[in-house]
């Protein structure tokens, strides 16, 4: 990618320093670590886990996992916190070098400058709210190493769940008033991005996790985690509609011509992005039309051995796949900086109702494709299997 960096019309592009990439990469993981598997939590793990048919010896077992799954994800979320916000002091254009920026005191100091001209509310405060807020966060979430607060696993995740996502909402208040309607669909679309992004990932990664404790589940775990995939199904749909309309409406504002994917610095990551993440929900695709519907007729024919063997040790290394996808787009994501508009000399992109008929078609078809979708996985489950003589 360096390479091709180079060889593109990169007129105002900056590569990004190491610490900004690791600053920003690492703060992602760590809210996807919060906000994804909270989310993941609440709406596929926990329901799978008071299930009647869930045995109390898999149940415990799997929240033992989540539990300890959570207070490292707190630990990882608090750490990559403050070197997010140390790199947020040295980007703030006062020379400050990174390494000198993670001197509390500085941090302290940023954090309490007064507000720019024009500002309604300085930037600091609002990193400084933030900030507390993820350290609240992270604190609820370590707690979970202490034994007596496991037995509270499902308070906790439940209580972190709007936590976390009040972390990366309030870092997106503006210190300015936008200027217009585009400057507000900007950051709604952006915060889009991000939740559904980390909700997409961290799911993925709590899920591969809790597969590893295969070994002390019962036989008839394969019936809980169907249950599980299945779930997890739904949100990851939601996550890659969510994911496609947002990412549209950012590469239309950023990128003014297919061409400029190439012959721009801005615009040669974003395709790393993109083939990256059709990697991921191709692998979703596989998921979908091929283990989901096995796993489907399996737990129909009570085909216990198939179940398990599909749910505990085929689907998660396909998960596992996802993961690595996924993290690779977070460790591109601090490439895609400025504009490739502004490399090319193009204008500005500016919506009109035109854009927005653009934009609704679009967001229809989506819904009704990922709708086609899960019916056609549906449509697989019951497909009869061969048999031979």
């Amino acid at each position: 990618m360096h390479h091709a960096l180079l060889a593109a019309d990169t007129a105002g592009y900056t590569m990004p320093q190491l610490w900004r990439v690791l600053t920003k990469a690492g703060y992602f993981i760590g809210l996807s670590g919060a906000l994804g598997t909270t989310i993941t939590y609440a709406t596929t793990v926990r329901p799978a886990l008071r299930a009647p048919e869930t045995s109390r010896q898999d149940a415990e077992a799997l929240r033992s996992r989540s539990a300890a799954y959570l207070a490292w994800a707190g630990v990882v979320l608090l750490v990559a916190g403050y070197f997010q916000l140390a790199a947020r002091l040295a980007r703030a254009g006062k020379g400050i070098p990174f390494g000198d920026a993670l001197a509390p005191d500085r941090i302290w100091d940023y954090l309490h400058a007064p507000a720019a001209k024009g500002a309604w509310i300085a930037q600091g405060n609002v990193y400084l709210v933030q900030n507390a807020v993820l350290a609240v966060t992270a604190a609820t979430l370590i707690a979970l190493f202490v034994p007596a607060a496991r037995r509270h696993t499902d308070a906790i995740a439940l209580t972190t769940l709007p936590l976390s996502l009040a972390v990366t909402l309030i870092a997106a208040v503006p210190a300015t008033k936008p200027a217009d309607l585009d400057r507000w669909l900007d950051l709604a679309f952006d915060q889009t991005h991000i939740i559904s992004g980390v909700v997409w990932l961290g799911g993925l990664a709590l899920l591969a996790a809790l597969a590893g404790t295969r070994g002390r589940l019962g036989d008839g775990a394969g019936l809980l985690w169907a249950d599980m995939w299945r779930r997890f199904s739904l949100v990851a749909m939601i996550c890659v509609g969510a994911v496609t309309v947002s990412g549209l409406w950012l590469s239309w504002k950023h990128v003014g011509a297919i061409s400029q994917l190439w012959t721009t610095g801005y615009g040669i990551a974003l395709l790393v992005k993109i083939l990256l993440v059709a990697g991921l929900v191709a692998a979703g695709a596989v998921n979908q039309f091929w283990l989901m519907p096995r796993i489907a007729r399996a737990r129909r024919a009570d085909d216990t051995s198939s179940l398990l063997h599909l749910t505990l040790r085929h689907f998660p290394k396909v998960v596992w796949g996802e993961v690595v996808l996924g993290v690779a787009v977070l460790v591109v994501m601090p490439f895609i900086a400025g504009s490739a508009r502004t490399e090319a000399g193009s204008a500005k992109a500016v919506s009109s109702g035109s854009i927005f008929a653009a934009g609704a078609a679009l967001v229809i078809a989506l819904a009704v494709s990922l709708y086609a979708t899960a019916r056609a996985s549906d449509a697989l489950s019951h497909r009869p299997v061969a048999t031979t003589a």
